[in-house]
């Protein structure tokens, strides 16, 4: 399955590109459950408990408390608690901004990758990396700068939502990376677990009524066809990161932008200013140049 004559690991690449146009038209079904009542909150606790239940149904033969508790538990720890959070700002960003302009946003991710790399898995940054850094940042104050504003800040929750997944989306990255120790079903699971537990604590915290015979049919349906939709990417996108260098790999993940792009059109008729797509297009070409950013 392996390309061994250029050393290009071909599966793992095929993974990460499936996983990302995945999540180029997730954000739909999502928008579709917020139109019948179903809160980001709710749907995020619901459909990753789904995904959960598949998860645990079918990989119960490699959970093992020998496999967890090996010395290395705390990375299967962190891997939850942060997916949790960046699966849950994720789906807020794109329930309540502009499609595009928070993915945008939340691929400011290699920005956040160099500094966790770095961190956690020593890499070092090169004289290229200082030029992502530089064009990334250039690239988001272009998008966010607001005539007769002061600071480029984000303009919207949405905004906010799509910048905060991002950052939580590259240490996840590097962490799914650095642990080696745990196997791809483990750390899926843990994704799935965070997400489900962390859209529960929000919906507890916010208050969100819930009561299960209201939601018709229908919804529920849709609720379980995106349930398994997150199962799916999890388990593909987990084997490509693994396999993959982490700034390779978000670079990789830009195909979620094309492919949102092109569904956001035709879908919601959503598009971008001039100053937005001149800001978005360098955060995409500092994305691109990051597979060089590192020693």
């Amino acid at each position: 399955m392996l390309n061994k004559r250029n050393g290009h690991p071909l599966l793992p690449i095929t993974a990460l590109l499936f996983g990302a146009a995945m999540w180029g038209v997730a954000w739909y079904p999502y928008r579709l459950l917020e139109q019948a009542g179903i809160s980001g909150e709710l749907s995020t606790t619901i459909t990753y408990f789904i995904a959960l239940l598949l998860g645990l149904a079918l990989f119960h033969r490699s959970i093992r408390l020998a496999s967890i508790f090996n010395g290395k538990a705390h990375l299967l720890f962190w891997i939850c608690f942060f997916s949790g959070w960046g699966n849950i700002t994720y789906i807020l960003g794109i329930l309540f901004g502009e499609i595009m302009r928070v993915l945008l946003l939340f691929y400011l991710a290699p920005l956040w990758t160099i500094f966790f790399a770095r961190l956690l898995l020593n890499e070092r940054l090169s004289l290229q990396g200082y030029g992502v850094i530089a064009l990334s940042l250039t690239g988001a104050v272009t998008m966010l700068w607001q005539p007769g504003g002061h600071l480029p800040l984000p303009a919207s929750y949405g905004d906010w939502m799509g910048l905060l997944g991002g950052f939580m989306f590259a240490l996840v990255n590097v962490l799914v990376r650095k642990d080696q120790y745990h196997s791809i079903q483990l750390k899926s699971v843990a994704i799935w677990l965070g997400g489900a537990l962390v859209g529960l604590i929000c919906s507890l915290v916010i208050g969100l009524p819930l009561i299960i015979s209201d939601i018709s049919v229908n919804t529920w349906l849709l609720l379980l066809g995106v349930g398994f939709m997150m199962f799916f990417m999890s388990i593909v996108l987990q084997y490509g990161l693994t396999r993959i260098p982490a700034n390779r790999a978000i670079v990789i993940l830009l195909f979620e932008l094309v492919v949102a792009a092109i569904a956001a059109y035709f879908l919601v008729n959503e598009g971008l200013s001039r100053t937005e797509w001149i800001g978005g297009l360098m955060i995409v070409s500092a994305s691109l140049f990051s597979t060089k950013m590192n020693r």
